[in-house]
């Protein structure tokens, strides 16, 4: 039986000790600043972002990797007799899943299997550590599908925005959005319906308001959780991840409560001090 690698991108945003300790590979998305291109988490970093965003008043672009990125990435594991299961950033939101399945059709029939994760983030995440268990277990392409399928749709993903510049700078909110939701302090709750990003609440006042009702919105799930792991994601807003990781820990039956830290891609989307709690239902 051949070995099974799991590979995903980097819209995961897991820990480099999550990715070494269960032998997942990471292809990067590319973020463009102007006429130069970086690979999210290689050579470019969330900080670096937000310096250049507060220093030149524009969001980066970001791009999917291309085929022959996924091609050279898949080739050394595929040469050395390993199958690989790909899971990646929802079609909804990009092509990099279409983009691996070309990658796929380049390599003899069935030594690689393409999986929508229909989610971004760390809810990729959640099905990645999945996945990753299942191969160190010893599990076949079809095992792990089987274990993975069902569960895409029992992720919940859910963060709160700090602020609504970057939704309009990306052309997600108009200015007059922009500008009432900054004058009232609108916090906006954002979750992960369909494979797609959709604004869920909306919170007015402080920001301990606003994180409190995600919190709230979280923990009404919590007998329905998954106790093996979920993850509390954020972007600059160390702080209130701790304060969140501390409340599941305290008020949950999940195992592993995980901190992690948005990468290029989310974080241009969000800006800083997002903080997002993802978790499975059983």
């Amino acid at each position: 039986m051949s070995r099974v690698r799991i590979f995903t991108d980097s819209t995961c945003d897991l820990s480099e000790e999550l990715l070494q300790r269960f032998q997942i590979e990471v292809v990067p998305l590319y973020v463009i600043f102007e006429e130069q291109s970086y690979q999210d988490r290689v050579n470019i970093n969330a900080q670096q972002l937000f310096d250049f965003v507060t220093h030149t008043g524009k969001l980066p672009k970001t791009a999917a990797p291309a085929p022959i990125d996924f091609e050279k990435a898949f080739a050394p594991f595929i040469e050395a007799g390993e199958d690989i299961v790909y899971i990646g950033l929802s079609s909804e939101l990009s092509s990099t899943i279409q983009n691996a399945a070309i990658a796929a059709g380049s390599f003899p029939d069935g030594r690689i299997l393409v999986i929508d994760s229909r989610n971004l983030s760390t809810g990729i995440g959640v099905l990645v550590v999945k996945a990753a268990q299942a191969a160190l277990e010893g599990r076949n392409q079809a095992e792990i599908k089987a274990i993975i399928e069902p569960v895409i749709g029992k992720i919940e993903v859910s963060f709160i925005i700090d602020t609504l510049d970057y939704l309009h700078k990306g052309g997600r909110c108009s200015s007059v959005q922009a500008f009432i939701g900054s004058l009232l302090k609108i916090r906006p709750i954002v979750t992960v319906i369909g494979g797609a990003m959709q604004l869920t609440d909306k919170v007015r006042g402080k920001r301990e308001k606003a994180l409190n009702q995600l919190l709230q919105n979280a923990l009404a799930f919590k007998d329905e959780m998954d106790t093996d792991f979920m993850f509390i994601t954020h972007a600059q807003a160390h702080e209130e991840a701790a304060y969140v990781k501390q409340q599941f820990e305290l008020h949950t039956n999940v195992k592993n409560v995980f901190l992690t830290e948005t990468g290029c891609v989310v974080s241009s989307h969000c800006g800083p001090h997002t903080v997002g709690i993802v978790f499975a239902k059983k």
